[in-house]
């Protein structure tokens, strides 16, 4: 693999003269706005795509679906005319979620996170491969923009809100999918088991909050000074924090 990415690295381009480190700071911006565009690009074509299928645009134009009307407009496949739904629906979630987090909050920004553009910096194949747990990432995005704006240890501006939005659709979809429940038998190893996924939730939870406010790049110690006031806030012993800071 690293053979065959060396070998392409070497072939792709021409032989060109080095480039200073003033140039290629210049060119990677170059690259780095490409790609926020081509992201822009994703956020307006789900927002348009989700405002044409809610308005049934086939109709008036006489087809009979939302397929054949994408087919013949724009030469695209029953599976990418779907798939473009999938964007504009895991989008729309998403925006529904950060409105349902910060509608509460004030922002530093001066318009509400909520209401800017929908460009969370998400691909068009991050969105679709959310696109079926979409409920599951709503509720993370509200819960962890609730969790920091009643902290108020951070201000919720746009910055942040992105941050959030990126860190739960990742979060999603390196999840692997819950085991299927089946309780035991016996009430009291029921009861048991009950008892200790509440535990276990509880402490993802402070877990997910601390490391919110104390990103997993800080070390125990840097954190630890971050974090104190806020697990006084919260009635969590400093050391109980930390260590569901570790475990989430």
């Amino acid at each position: 693999m690293g053979e065959h990415d060396q070998d392409q690295d070497d072939v792709a381009d021409p032989v060109r003269s080095p480039l200073s480190a003033l140039q290629a700071r210049e060119v990677t911006a170059g690259l780095r706005e490409a790609m926020d565009d081509v992201r822009r690009s994703v956020a307006v074509l789900a927002a348009r795509v989700r405002d044409a299928h809610a308005a049934k645009v086939w109709l008036p134009l006489g087809f009979t679906s939302w397929e054949s009307y994408c087919g013949a407009e724009f030469g695209i496949s029953r599976a990418q005319a779907y798939r473009l739904l999938d964007v504009a629906r895991a989008l729309s979630a998403i925006h529904g979620a950060v409105t349902a987090g910060t509608e509460t909050s004030h922002t530093r920004d001066s318009a509400p996170a909520a209401a800017a553009a929908l460009d969370y910096g998400l691909s068009q194949r991050a969105l679709i491969a959310i696109s079926s747990r979409t409920d599951t990432v709503a509720e993370l995005i509200t819960r962890r923009l609730a969790t920091l704006a009643h902290s108020g240890l951070q201000a919720l501006d746009t910055a942040t809100v992105r941050a959030v939005v990126r860190q739960a659709v990742r979060d999603v979809r390196t999840a692997p999918p819950p085991p299927p429940a089946e309780p035991p038998a016996d009430p009291t190893v029921a009861a048991a088991r009950a008892i200790v996924d509440d535990l276990v939730a509880v402490n993802h939870e402070i877990g997910e909050l601390m490391l919110e406010v104390a990103p997993a790049y800080l070390s125990d110690s840097d954190a630890a000074a971050i974090l104190a006031l806020l697990c006084e806030q919260i009635g969590e012993p400093l050391d109980h924090g930390l260590a569901a800071r570790r475990y989430a």
